[in-house]
């Protein structure tokens, strides 16, 4: 057996939405703090990205992070996002699969019956309590960071489509966000292939004509990412979602591709950004649960915490909760002879 490279990994998932934690055989990735560890990584190690997230090491709907040094003294630990398509600043079910990694391996000491930590994204700093038992993660509740909404009731033109209301929302990404019900669009898991189709093509038109940045960080543009709700139908939630993470882009000249996958999760951030919405309509206040189902019907609850602002935007800061869940261990090796050095993807099941 030969290999230039083992990267040591666990296997997790929140809610349904797998989640790899990298937890050894990373390079030094230098930077003044995990926002820069990010764009460091980015810019000259992106090919870990391609070997972990594309094929045979892994699949389209896989979601993967690394664990770095914090660079905030308070701080437990840091963590990288990295998703098809970008490296996300912040993710709720990444959050939780981290958390459970770093507790459940003994990386960070676990603390029962509650343990506090705070990990360093590169979002920012977010606080994190576990509710631990036997061992065991049974409940991740994080403080998110402040979430705000850009524009509300904005008019799109979206190819194949037509005219579509959305609203653009901050929640730890940029998302773009529609009614699924108005869209006449179900967002039962087993309509993931219409969903991802459409919402690819709203993000996209929702780019170009609406494109945003944020306003403490001008590195962080978007929308990248479509959240479509809905009304509940289990008595027990206050609404759906069914969020669309890009695979390789849409393209207006082939509609029938299949350029996204659906967020197994309710989503963490796109709960969070769902949550600015409504509270800036006045349908949720400070103090309110949020209980938000994703395709699979598991649930994470929001909560907004208290509001504050962000540059020129009303904010809300929220809290999420949810339960992540270990399935493996892995060491992954790469042969200098391997063909595929970055993985591969196939028009199949990739864009």
């Amino acid at each position: 057996m030969r290999t230039s490279q083992i990267l040591t990994a666990v296997e997790a998932h929140a809610e349904g939405e797998p989640g790899r934690v990298i937890t050894g055989g990373l390079p030094h990735i230098p930077g003044r703090s995990v926002f820069e560890k990010m764009q460091w990584l980015q810019a000259n190690r992106d090919d870990i990205r391609l070997l972990m997230l594309r094929e045979p090491r892994g699949q389209p709907a896989l979601c993967c992070n690394v664990i770095v040094p914090p660079c905030d003294p308070s701080a437990d630990a840091g963590f990288i996002i990295m998703e098809q398509t970008e490296y996300p600043p912040m993710s709720g079910s990444n959050t939780i699969c981290v958390t459970t990694v770093l507790l459940e391996t003994g990386i960070v000491p676990m603390i029962e019956p509650v343990t506090t930590l705070r990990l360093e994204s590169p979002a920012g700093l977010i606080d994190v309590r576990a509710d631990c038992k036997d061992g065991k993660v049974t409940r991740v509740t994080l403080r998110n960071v402040p979430s705000f909404v850009v524009h509300l009731d904005k008019i799109i033109e979206v190819a194949n489509i037509g005219t579509v209301s959305v609203d653009i929302a901050w929640g730890g990404m940029f998302f773009v966000l529609a009614d699924a019900d108005t869209l006449g669009i179900d967002l039962d898991g087993a309509n993931g292939a219409e969903i991802v189709k459409v919402s690819e093509a709203i993000r996209a038109a929702t780019l170009e004509q609406w494109p945003v940045v944020h306003p403490e960080n001008p590195a962080i543009t978007g929308p990248t990412i479509t959240n479509l709700w809905g009304a509940p139908t289990d008595p027990n939630t206050h609404g759906r979602g069914a969020i669309t993470v890009s695979t390789g882009g849409f393209n207006p000249h082939r509609p029938h591709a299949l350029p996204g996958t659906l967020d197994r999760s309710p989503c963490g951030t796109g709960t969070c950004a769902k949550m600015a919405v409504l509270h800036a309509r006045g349908r949720l206040e400070v103090g309110q649960d949020y209980v938000n189902a994703g395709p699979l019907g598991t649930t994470f609850t929001g909560r907004i915490e208290q509001t504050t602002r962000i540059g020129p935007y009303p904010a809300i800061v929220p809290t999420l909760s949810g339960q992540g869940w270990i399935y493996g261990t892995s060491n992954y090796l790469l042969d200098p002879s391997d063909p595929f050095q970055n993985g591969f993807t196939i028009g199949d099941i990739w864009a």
